[in-house]
């Protein structure tokens, strides 16, 4: 029992393949034909690939006029027997999904299918044993919300639009972003035999109760059951799927729906025209793009019809490449380009694999053996902050010398933007988009292959960075070059160095080098901190006397917001600051602050898998954080025109890392000692030096640490 979907109706003229070589006259009276809409459609060809051509042959007109005849008989027998064929498969399959269906309170009838979808069979729908439905999901945070592959303007599509999809040109609706230069040339929204999409009125990435996404359209119906409803959510979740962009990073794609089981309410006819409600529960992109949807069919504001559970896959055609090959060689297009339209040898696909996935999918066969150990991971979801690797110059084995270039887009709705105090991009955003980025280099080229049935754990262990200049990076793609420098491998442990220059638009913005190491178990668990395993106290503890200090109420500032905005959500590190005026190494202020540690802290879900540490780079940010809260509270604000704060441009930050925060410390302290206070014309600026504590070991010192308030319209420092 098999609905196909091969037909995307509208208003106007309908697409039927047997109309092609009809005359004129036949194709009128075919048009105007109920039967006509229920063809299947051919695939569209490219616009830019030329038909084929031939010379004229002489012909004998009677002979051709009956020939003609004949093939007009030959093809209305057998529309008629097609579409006699699928009136019975379609009688039989809906009295088959009645017997199925129980009823649920307030008299509507559930329906559970099995629905699968093939560019070759269409959807299929079938009656599916009741069981227990799909758990629902929590819904989607900021840092847990699914970045899409592509952006567009474009949230609404009338019938021309919705045919343009249908035609496959993808990149006509929503823009070039969505280009896949053939790819995917076969990739087009299907169409229903007894209901269609009309018009989308309403596209939101993050609407609905899960957050994650929804979709609103028009829709007629010319039959009132279960088909219907089944055709008319399927078509807004392929329409959800292209405009996510789903599809752009795998070749030769098509849309599956992989025998899922659904549930679908029937309430009331759905026949006619009517509103479409979908909402978007779950969506990912392991182990192949896929999305799950609930829907609802509405007429006259009245609730008619639910499908529930529905899942959309995408996947590649049998046979096709979506893993480097042994030795990091990438021979094929895995089907994603930039927006200059250069293939990338790496994608989003790959990234997200490397953080949660399948290590050989990401890098190929040879990583495959970490399946379910501690791995060396890319962070992932919102700290996931590296989206293609676009070249490497270098070949895995050859652990000398290499360079890289990867890109990562900065949507301006990032968590980051909404959350941080400053005016633009945080810096631990900085500092984590370059270092990641770089230990993606080194391990593409195998660091860990030097002793596979090792479990490495990766830890940044010093480095210093500049920002180059002020720049505004929201709706930004960030360009990075990176080159491997050294690498020494040692008994359980690799380290490694880089040098790396990130770009906007073509120039420079920030510029640092870093050092890594790859540690097994137990070189991990010999880490002695920052001074050979001593416990050295900080100033505070240090002092014969106990110095008087003062508390800034950093949580009481964020609840009650004040002309300079502060850290919220995520990156809101720290409740208190206590304050040593005049105290500390250089006489000009001191700060200390305690951080509870817990095992629900929000990063150990997301740096990193089956391998949970608190990145560095966060308590970098806690100790800016105490710096910020400090220069407002010294006044440090008056007198400057609607002031923000800014990350420094022109002053090289230096850290070093011996020692991490794991869920069990339950603690970390930071201290600063301020140095110096700097002002400029509309500027004023704080530098310290830092260092950070886990219970009984000082693990982190930073120098050059800093913060600058900039008010309006100020001069570059």
């Amino acid at each position: 029992m098999t609905a196909h979907l091969d037909v995307l109706a509208f208003d106007g003229e309908p697409f039927d393949a047997l109309l092609g070589s009809a005359d004129p006259g036949e194709e009128k009276q075919a048009a105007a034909s109920p039967r006509a809409q229920q063809q299947p459609t051919e695939p569209r060809p490219d616009s830019d690939r030329p038909e084929p051509t031939a010379s004229p042959a002489p012909r004998n007109e009677a002979a051709a006029d009956q020939v003609a005849d004949l093939i007009r008989d030959v093809r209305a027998e057998l529309v008629a027997t097609h579409l006699s064929a699928m009136a019975v498969q379609s009688a039989l399959q809906r009295r088959a999904l009645a017997a199925l269906g129980r009823t649920r309170p307030g008299g509507s009838t559930t329906h559970p299918v099995t629905v699968a979808y093939t560019p070759e069979t269409g959807l299929t729908v079938e009656p599916a044993q009741p069981g227990r439905a799909l758990e629902l999901p929590s819904p989607a945070t900021t840092m847990s919300a699914f970045k899409a592959l592509a952006r567009t303007q474009v949230t609404s599509l009338d019938q021309a639009a919705l045919a343009e999809l249908a035609g496959g040109d993808i990149a006509a609706v929503f823009g070039a972003a969505y280009d896949q230069h053939g790819d995917n040339p076969d990739l087009r929204l299907a169409s229903g035999a007894h209901a269609n999409l009309t018009r989308v009125t309403e596209l939101t990435r993050h609407g609905g109760p899960w957050h994650r996404g929804r979709l609103r359209a028009e829709y007629l119906a010319h039959t009132g059951d279960i088909l219907g409803a089944i055709e008319l959510a399927w078509q807004a979740a392929q329409v959800f799927a292209l405009q996510t962009g789903l599809h752009l990073c795998l070749a030769g794609v098509r849309f599956h729906a992989g025998n899922t089981r659904s549930e679908v309410d029937i309430d009331a006819p759905l026949d006619g025209t009517g509103e479409l409600i979908l909402d978007v529960v779950s969506i990912d992109l392991i182990p192949r793009p896929w999305l799950r949807v609930r829907a609802e069919l509405r007429k006259a504001g009245a609730v008619v019809a639910r499908v529930r559970d529905l899942v959309l896959e995408i996947r590649e055609a049998p046979g096709t490449p979506v893993a480097p090959e042994i030795g990091g060689v990438i021979s094929t297009s895995f089907g994603r380009y930039n927006a200059d339209g250069e293939r990338a040898l790496l994608n989003e696909f790959h990234m997200t694999h490397s953080a949660r996935g399948d290590l050989g999918i990401a890098l190929g066969p040879e990583f495959s053996a970490y399946a379910g150990r501690r791995a060396t991971r890319m962070p992932n979801h919102g700290l996931q902050l590296c989206d293609r690797v676009m070249a490497v110059e270098g070949r895995r084995g050859d652990l000398t010398s290499a360079t890289a270039r990867t890109e990562y887009d900065s949507p301006a709705d990032s968590w980051y933007y909404a959350e941080t105090a400053n005016a633009s991009m945080p810096n631990v955003v900085y500092m984590e988009t370059s270092l990641q980025s770089a230990l993606l280099l080194g391990y593409f080229l195998g660091a860990t292959l030097t002793a596979p049935e090792e479990d490495y754990s990766l830890r940044n262990l010093d480095g210093t960075a500049t920002v180059l200049r002020e720049v505004e990076l929201r709706g930004k793609t960030i360009r990075q070059k990176t080159q491997l420098l050294s690498t020494t491998v040692l008994v359980g442990a690799v380290l490694q160095s880089f040098s790396y220059e990130l770009s906007v638009d073509g120039e420079p913005f920030y510029r640092g080098e870093s050092l890594f190491g790859f540690f097994n178990e137990t070189a991990l668990a010999n880490q002695n901190g920052l001074d050979n395993g001593a416990f050295v106290p900080t100033w505070f503890d240090a002092q014969q006397t106990p110095p008087a200090f003062r508390t800034i109420d950093v949580a009481a500032r964020r609840a009650e917001p004040g002309e300079v905005r502060a850290a919220q959500g995520h990156l809101a590190l720290l409740d208190t600051v206590d304050v040593v005026d005049g105290g500390g190494k250089h006489g000009r202020g001191y700060l200390r602050a305690v951080r509870p540690v817990a095992d629900g802290d929000w990063f150990f879900a997301y740096h990193f898998h089956l391998d949970p540490v608190m990145p560095g780079s966060l308590g970098v940010e806690a100790v800016l954080q105490a710096l910020q809260e400090w220069a407002l509270d010294a006044g440090l604000a008056d007198g400057l025109t609607a002031p923000e704060f800014v990350v420094p441009a022109g002053l090289p930050l230096s850290w070093r890392y011996r020692g991490q925060i794991l869920a069990d410390d339950r603690e970390m302290t930071l201290e600063v000692h301020i140095e110096d206070v700097q002002r400029r014309p509309g500027r004023v600026r704080v530098i310290a030096e830092a260092s950070v504590w886990k219970p009984g070991l000082r693990i982190y010192e930073l120098t050059g640490v800093a913060v600058e308030l900039r008010g309006a319209g100020a001069e570059p420092w």
